[in-house]
């Protein structure tokens, strides 16, 4: 058998990408510099406040741009009350700006209570744009010869800066969809296993990419249970990759359009070995266009840990007995302690001539220490899958072409999630000039 194992490579980090947000951010900057240069500002006289506040309002989305501006909005008015209430308190009573010391413990109370308002009315993502409002107001006190003019002056800089932020995100510039190219996209990179929930604004993305014509197959190392749990109100409009290449699933339709099935006698020859080993384990067939599993044998301690977790779902079937039909076997696994597995997976080999049969050794989720022995058909492989859809694809459709996304690395589920997506959403969508300038 020929056995694959599964970790990460390190590999050389390539320089990032000028991304959008960067770009726009930019963009917002210099036009908050311009309105205030045709005004009359320039050099140290240059107000800032609109240029900080566009800098934090730029988002890398706009979901919804006018619940955007509102809380934008709302947090800029929050610390703009505060700050003209300090100013006021200050001119009303001058006493207390005497001593300097006294009045930046009142300017750092100023901040906890426009942190405090955010959250108290509900608008805690806008506490930090309170706070740093509040601070253009008041940081230049005692040299505020006018506190009313200059508190209006700051407070509508946060306004420029905050309209300018979100016309420069909502404005999109001219994109030429790529519709000619087929994107596969791994699962592992939106969620690390079968039982972690996609993010939901990886969700959002992949909805709208979706509706906006992408073609883009989800491949799995699991059967089709892992999309109809996640993705059942998604439409998803490739066929999907699953059984780590085995199988070629249509979530629209439910059913498999093509699967890589185990030899009838590589299958009898496999179980019997693991017989004369004393070893169970789990048959995958497709019947009737549904995933059924067989367990085989006593259920080892190993074994149920993570059997009595997966036979939870409403979408997997198991059953018990050798009453399944051989010729719909997809594949066969073994769970087992990792350090066993290894030996299991040599005694195997032993049964077929080389290259007959793939086996891979992955951990499973939420079972440390425990790992499964997953044995397929040796034409059944991800690489192999890829070009049958495409084959099939170009039936209807003959100038598409492949593109596969993978992270290099993994850091945190939802900004994997996020990272791939954005490098999707960059090769779907890209900036015309972009386009021509690889040209």
């Amino acid at each position: 058998m020929n056995q694959e194992t599964i970790y990460d490579k390190p590999e050389h980090r390539p320089i990032p990408r000028v991304g959008q947000r960067i770009l726009k951010t930019s963009i917002a900057v210099f036009l908050c510099l311009m309105i205030y240069y045709l005004q009359g500002y320039s050099g140290s006289d240059m107000p800032t406040e609109a240029m900080i506040t566009a800098i934090i309002c730029m988002q890398p989305y706009v979901r919804d741009s006018g619940q955007f501006a509102l809380n934008r909005l709302a947090g800029t008015m929050v610390g703009a009350f505060w700050g003209l209430a300090f100013l006021l308190m200050l001119l009303i009573f001058p006493q207390m700006g005497r001593s300097m010391p006294l009045i930046y413990a009142r300017m750092a109370l100023g901040v906890l209570v426009s942190l405090y308002t955010a959250v108290l009315i509900g608008k805690p993502d806008t506490a930090s744009l309170a706070a740093i409002v509040f601070l253009c107001v008041v940081i230049s006190f005692p040299e505020i010869e006018a506190p009313h003019k200059q508190a209006g002056l700051r407070i509508l800089g946060v306004f420029i800066g905050t309209f300018v932020a979100i016309g420069v995100n909502v404005f999109r510039l001219p994109r030429d969809k790529q519709r000619n190219l087929v994107f596969f996209l791994r699962t592992t990179d939106l969620a690390p296993d079968r039982f972690s929930q996609i993010p939901t604004a990886a969700m959002f993305r992949l909805n709208y990419l979706y509706a906006d014509g992408a073609k883009i197959c989800l491949m799995s190392e699991h059967a089709p249970a892992f999309f109809v749990m996640q993705m059942q109100h998604t439409k998803l409009n490739v066929p999907l990759i699953v059984m780590d290449g085995a199988a070629l699933y249509d979530a629209e339709q439910n059913v498999f359009v093509q699967a890589e099935t185990l030899d009838p006698e590589d299958t009898a020859r496999v179980i019997g070995r693991l017989r004369e080993l004393g070893i169970s384990c789990f048959v995958y067939t497709i019947h009737n266009n549904k995933t059924c599993i067989f367990h085989l044998g006593e259920t080892r301690p190993p074994e149920k840990t993570v059997f009595d977790r997966m036979r939870r779902s409403p979408y997997r079937d198991y059953l018990e007995g050798e009453v399944f039909v051989p010729e719909e076997v997809v594949y066969l696994k073994v769970i087992d302690e990792a350090g066993k597995l290894t030996e299991t997976e040599h005694h195997l080999s032993h049964v077929l001539p080389k290259g007959r049969l793939r086996a891979v050794i992955r951990p499973q989720a939420g079972a440390p220490g425990i790992n499964g022995l997953y044995i397929y058909a040796h034409t059944a492989t991800m690489e192999q899958a890829e070009k049958r859809l495409m084959q099939r694809l170009r039936e209807e459709e003959a100038d598409l072409s492949p593109v596969e996304i993978r992270l290099d690395r993994h850091t945190q589920p939802e900004q994997d999630a996020m990272r791939a997506l954005h490098q999707l959403g960059r090769m779907y969508e890209p900036l015309f000039f972009v386009k021509w300038f690889k040209k």
